[in-house]
């Protein structure tokens, strides 16, 4: 990540930025469009105090995780695909490793796999400081509902 600020958003960062927005429930949560790739998508929640699910020691509910890897792995669907089409969620797999460490964003890296006619296969992986140290990683299947 650069400590840079970004001398001027292009219009494709603004036009991401606004179609997270457009989903209310990753408006809710202030999930951010990051940066992608051909197959992949990074997306980040910043940490807020509602979005903490133990009290106790401040970290984030595991709800909020798997919402995250939900959101990056539509995302890079929708980029694998190239064309516009309706997806679903057909299964998503988590694996928590770890809480999350309080007062600090979360990241989430998604990466389509593997791509056919009717199914799309996801990987994604869940962290703070470093992608080496995970909080969560999942393996899931998407459905392509508006098959060619």
């Amino acid at each position: 990540m650069s400590d840079k600020a970004p001398a001027q958003e292009s219009s494709k960062a603004k036009k991401r930025r606004e179609s997270m927005n457009s989903i209310p429930h990753s408006a809710e949560l202030g999930i951010e469009f990051v940066c992608r790739d051909d197959t992949s998508a990074t997306l980040k929640i910043p940490y807020k105090k509602e979005l903490i699910g133990n009290p106790l020691n401040g970290t984030v509910h595991g709800g909020v995780v798997l919402s995250l890897i939900d959101s990056a792995c539509g995302r890079a669907v929708f980029i694998a695909l190239k064309t516009p089409e309706t997806i679903a969620t057909l299964d998503l797999r988590v694996d928590y490793f770890k809480p999350a460490k309080p007062e600090q964003d979360l990241y989430c890296v998604a990466e389509c796999y593997k791509l056919t006619r009717s199914v799309v296969f996801m990987r994604a992986v869940v962290y703070q400081d470093d992608i080496d140290d995970p909080i969560a990683s999942s393996v899931s299947t998407f459905m392509r509902t508006s098959v060619q």
